[in-house]
């Protein structure tokens, strides 16, 4: 009975991002909100991210909800890996394997809590989980850094998500938000239009006299 295949499709999804595309399945693929894996020694948490970067030709993972955003170094062409890498994933997800080992990223601080557990916690988790090193606690958010991530939330992250990328608040101060881009916003060509024409359009007019500038943090 365990090898029995659970019927799963997955399909492909160009986004505005050359270097990007979408893999997205039929069901959920991970709990978590969101991760990003920029290398091989940060994906051992998700078996199935280690197995794409043994392709040469894989830069990034980020996994989300119902679909993973892989980018590519441009040795090779998208219409030559695409069916290559859909396959996988999809048998990946219909044999039932574990997309991402989430009781590791709470032994390596899921939270951002890195005290007494951190020398033990292995590297490679950590700096797949850790919170960015700009990001605020989430304790010291002030009303207004809640209402910018209300906003965000509402209006920006279901518009980015659809393009195979996220954004995440990391930080206001003075008048100046702080975000980072992920998945296929990263390093995307449209992505500084993005936020001076869309989102810090959007904030200046949502909470006006309050918003001077949006900037993006590289990862």
């Amino acid at each position: 009975m365990q090898d029995q295949k659970v019927p799963v499709s997955v399909y492909a999804e160009m986004t505005p991002n050359p270097s990007v595309l979408k893999f997205v399945a039929n069901k959920r693929i991970i709990e978590l909100d969101s991760i990003e894996f920029k290398n091989i020694e940060e994906a051992k948490p998700s078996p199935l991210a280690s197995k794409l970067f043994h392709f040469p030709f894989v830069k990034e993972v980020f996994i989300t909800g119902n679909y993973l955003a892989i980018t590519k170094y441009d040795i090779v062409e998208w219409d030559e890996i695409t069916m290559e890498l859909r396959e996988l994933i999809r048998d990946f997800l219909a044999e039932g394997n574990t997309v991402l080992d989430e009781s590791a990223l709470r032994s390596g601080g899921s939270d951002g809590t890195q005290e007494g557990d951190a020398d033990e916690a292995p590297q490679e988790v950590l700096s797949a989980n850790q919170p960015h090193p700009n990001e605020k606690p989430k304790d010291l958010w002030e009303p207004i850094d809640h209402k910018i991530v209300e906003l965000l939330d509402e209006y920006v992250r279901p518009a980015v998500a659809s393009d195979g990328g996220n954004i995440k608040f990391l930080d206001h101060q003075n008048g100046v938000v702080s975000v980072l881009l992920q998945g296929a916003c990263s390093g995307c060509p449209s992505s500084t239009m993005t936020l001076k024409q869309g989102i810090e359009q959007m904030l200046q007019q949502m909470l006006p006299g309050q918003i001077k500038s949006v900037q993006a943090v590289n990862g």
